[in-house]
């Protein structure tokens, strides 16, 4: 995505894009690191599945949880995406001299 030699054009376009990713970050709301699973053979059930601590956390969610549950877990996925994307850009700009 971003090249490690950039023209100064390229380097205003990076910090630009830089500054909307941040104020993107800032807007992502509750999050929480782990997924949506079912359990059960005949009723299926839902459930926050998270490890931590080396151990598998469960919560149950039934219909009324699940839908903030699901926007948390989501939520977590945009700010590993963002996060991502800001460190290409970093990484980019560093090697530029041009972080600031």
């Amino acid at each position: 995505m971003y090249k490690l030699e950039m023209t100064l054009k390229e380097i205003s376009t990076a910090k630009r894009r830089r500054q909307t990713l941040l104020r993107q970050l800032a807007s992502v709301g509750p999050m929480m690191r782990g997924s949506i699973v079912t359990n059960g053979q005949k009723h299926r059930q839902p459930y926050f599945s998270v490890n931590k601590d080396k151990r598998t956390q469960l919560i149950y969610l039934g219909d009324r949880r699940l839908p903030a549950a699901q926007k948390m877990v989501d939520n977590y996925k945009k700010l590993v995406l963002i996060v991502e994307e800001l460190t290409t850009i970093n990484m980019a700009l560093l090697k530029n001299d041009s972080f600031e």
